[in-house]
């Protein structure tokens, strides 16, 4: 094993170290937004569950939306989200008439059923949609399922958030905005592709406070190239300088044979293993040590916000869009590859726009994949979400000898603790959280190859 050093924090706080251990971190896993993940959906599941399954919504469910924007001005090489550049307005006004459609047509299909309380607009950046036509698609979406006064989030590109849209924020009163700040380093941002000064981040926050955003997240990474301690150091310094509510310190992962654009990054200019567990480690420090509560494993949260508030009272939850204190059984996606989740089933829309409005076109859901989620994976993703979320879970009575033994790997390290029947977690074992909930996956062995490293 490798035992990190202790060191001093810039405000002068000592601080514990991980550990790392190699040995425990070799494995590739799922982020584990789902259970069965995406790697488990196929075709065997399709529009006509989909459609069932709207129909069976209960009457008074708490419903969310997610409402995917695949388009962005500029394609960040990092980027592993379905999205393109937004250069032809054709494209652009063809797919915004498609989810038109498909939300009349989701609407239609759900019947009156089911409460809409939540409105997550996702990409790409949304914020490349001119800001009238995303007033139109937010009408079309609160008229249709009849939703009274949601919560609206919203996932910015800090570049090309114009006036006109600053004043829509205000207006339609969204509450939750995430910026997509990566970095402040200047050279790790033209190694991605995304050079935002600091200012412009400094600048935004004032004005999207002053629009009234209650919970503002900044997206952080590690991991990048050509970043190091001091960089990451630097970058959460100038971020906290800023206090946002939330900060998701999320680790980079390079797989530019899955993700064509990420050949743009150098594997040798990419910091080695060992680098990137200290680097998650200290952002960890140093993020905590400023006042902020650890939410699962990567995200972080101020203490009066709703997020840091659900993982204190056992109501985290999670599902595509990371650690979140939404509650609701039934998700549904809108656009292409937008996925939707219900207590028995997951169903993804096609990632290929021609192919998503084509379907809707001719009347249809876009559907293309999914997976029923019978009582065995209900099971086991409840097992994984406690881990997760609570950091802790009640342990099934026939466990594996192999799942026992995975176990005793943690508990002889000091990782997490068995009593009464129960497994807990230590605050040590943050970094081994997705390894430790991949201890009840029986679906991962034949999905090797899929994932990326824990850290």
């Amino acid at each position: 094993m490798i035992l990190l050093k202790e060191s001093e924090l810039e405000s002068g706080h000592s601080r514990f170290m991980w550990t790392y251990y190699p040995e425990l971190l070799q494995t590739p896993v799922p982020r584990y937004t789902s259970y069965p993940t995406a790697a488990d959906f196929n075709d065997a599941v399709g529009a006509d569950d989909y459609a069932v399954a709207l129909q069976n919504v209960p009457r008074e469910a708490p419903v969310s939306l997610y409402v995917h924007i695949p388009f962005c001005d500029e394609i960040c090489w990092y980027c592993g989200c379905n999205t393109t550049r937004s250069h032809k307005k054709a494209r652009f006004t063809a797919y915004l008439d498609a989810l038109a459609a498909e939300i009349q047509l989701v609407s239609e299909l759900l019947g009156g059923r089911g409460r809409v309380q939540r409105i997550s607009f996702g990409g790409g950046s949304p914020n490349s949609v001119d800001p009238l036509d995303f007033v139109r698609l937010l009408g079309d979406i609160t008229v249709a399922f009849e939703a009274d006064n949601p919560l609206i989030s919203l996932e910015v590109d800090p570049r090309r958030l114009s006036s006109g849209w600053l004043s829509l924020i205000e207006s339609a009163h969204i509450g939750n905005v995430s910026l997509g700040v990566q970095t402040f380093d200047p050279k790790v941002q033209s190694a991605i592709g995304r050079v935002q000064p600091f200012d412009i981040i400094a600048t935004l926050t004032q004005k999207l406070r002053r629009a009234g955003v209650r919970s503002l997240n900044f997206d952080l990474m590690y991991g990048l190239p050509f970043q190091n301690q001091d960089s990451l150091m630097a970058t959460l310094s100038h971020a906290i300088e800023l206090q946002p509510d939330r900060i998701a310190l999320f680790g980079y992962a390079h797989v530019p044979t899955v993700i064509p654009r990420q050949r743009r990054i150098a594997a040798s200019s990419l910091p080695d293993a060992v680098e990137r567990f200290t680097m998650a480690n200290m952002g960890h420090d140093y993020v905590t040590a400023a006042g902020y509560r650890p939410v699962g494993f990567d995200h972080y949260a101020l203490p009066n916000d709703p997020l840091a508030d659900a993982a204190r009272t056992h109501r985290l939850g999670r599902n595509f869009q990371g650690f979140t204190d939404d509650t609701s059984e039934y998700l549904i996606g809108l656009g292409s590859s937008a996925i939707s989740q219900f207590p028995d089933l997951y169903v993804q829309n096609t990632k290929n726009m021609g192919d998503y409005r084509r379907a809707i076109q001719q009347g249809g859901l876009a559907t293309e994949r999914g997976v029923a989620r019978d009582n065995s994976s209900r099971r086991c993703g409840t097992l994984i979400r406690n881990i997760l979320c609570d950091g802790e879970m009640r342990l099934p009575p026939d466990l594996s000898p192999m799942q026992k033994e995975r176990i005793e790997e943690f508990a002889c390290r000091g990782l997490v603790s068995t009593t009464a029947g129960m497994l807990h977690l230590k605050p040590a074992a943050m970094p081994y959280a997705r390894t430790i909930a991949a201890i009840f996956d029986p679906r991962l062995e034949s999905k090797m190859g899929r994932f990326s490293a824990p850290v």
